[in-house]
């Protein structure tokens, strides 16, 4: 999100309008509930740890330890086996 100057965006009497309610602060304008998107939908890191986890599976699948995985990913015990649950079960 970048910050773009009222003024080069409104119409002066709607930000006439604005500055009766808000004199001189910053204001945060959400998007349209049509518009969001969803966390690490632009960034591509959903997709990364969704792959992650899948790998992370597929090696416990084939015999490794969840104490070798928490080493392998930096992770605890408890997140490593959350992912292998919440993996199973999709």
């Amino acid at each position: 999100m970048k910050y773009e100057k009222a003024q080069n965006i409104l119409p002066e009497e709607i930000l006439e309008l604005i500055q009766e309610y808000t004199d001189s602060i910053y204001l945060y304008i959400p998007r349209k509930s049509e518009n969001k998107k969803a966390w690490g939908e632009n960034s591509g890191s959903r997709n990364i740890l969704k792959e992650r986890n899948r790998e992370i599976l597929d090696k416990y699948n084939k015999g490794i330890s969840v104490k070798e995985l928490t080493k392998d990913y930096y992770l605890t015990e408890h997140s490593i086996r959350r992912i292998i649950r919440e993996e199973k079960s999709d």
